[in-house]
């Protein structure tokens, strides 16, 4: 299945909260994998940023995240 990233002109990095939404969790789980190195970021001007290929990357591991 495939998700196609929102296109606002910014799509380098997302939010946290931005993270969430595209994976289908709530904030804390991103959060969580934040914290555990799950999930890599970047921080710009005090705020986390997701980088758009990661989110890439887990949107298209197949469920489970093992192989098929």
């Amino acid at each position: 299945m495939s998700t196609r990233m929102p296109n606002s002109g910014r799509t380098d990095y997302y939010t946290v909260d931005e993270a969430a939404w595209l994976l289908g969790v709530s904030r804390s789980t991103v959060s969580r994998a934040i914290r555990t190195g799950a999930i890599p970021t970047v921080r710009r001007r005090s705020r986390l940023l997701v980088p758009a290929y990661v989110l890439q990357r887990l949107l298209d591991e197949p469920a489970g995240g093992g192989r098929p």
